[in-house]
């Protein structure tokens, strides 16, 4: 049976690192939920290649109405980790051991929601030395499951691995 994922989006996101696992998500036969600041408004990719309709407003969901959490990267988790709303948002789903899928910047809100420590992930090179400092193990690999519910990638290079890793934890 399908999950209902919950996606934390917003300008500037990378475009391929939302599209290309969306479309595997979907076709996967899950449904995806698009979440911002507000529902109705569109966010557009830094490379200006994919634009999102917002579904639901932050204030308007709860995590306990997800299965899991697919952060993409880009800019958008730096922007979207300056809000506690999407922090606690965040850490509530890593606290209850829900899945939760992120590639290239995407970690840089599971950094602010404190929910590293001990885990072991992957992420863009820039942002390793945070992860570290997290608390987290850092592998220089395309795609690290930790526990079965946390699923990294470094970059769009790494999407078939993440696409696949992610299918699975989310079937287990």
């Amino acid at each position: 049976m399908g999950k209902k994922i919950a996606v934390v989006i917003t300008d500037m996101f990378e475009d391929v690192e939302y599209t290309d696992p969306a479309k595997h998500l979907k076709d996967g036969g899950h449904e995806l939920v698009t979440i911002e600041k507000e529902s109705g408004q569109t966010v557009t990719g830094k490379q200006g290649e994919a634009s999102v309709t917002i579904d639901k407003g932050i204030d308007d969901v709860k995590p306990g109405q997800f299965d899991a959490l697919f952060i993409p990267g880009g800019f958008s988790p730096d922007i979207l980790r300056g809000d506690d709303r999407f922090v606690d948002f965040v850490k509530d789903f890593a606290d209850n051991g829900k899945p939760i899928l992120a590639i290239c910047h995407g970690p840089q809100l599971l950094i602010n929601a404190d929910v590293l420590k001990g885990r072991t992930v992957t992420g863009v090179k820039p942002i390793v030395p945070d992860l570290q400092n997290a608390g987290a193990t850092v592998k220089d690999v395309e795609v690290v499951v930790c526990q079965n519910n946390l699923v990294t990638s470094r970059t769009p290079d790494d999407l078939p691995a993440f696409n696949r890793e992610s299918l699975k934890v989310l079937e287990g």
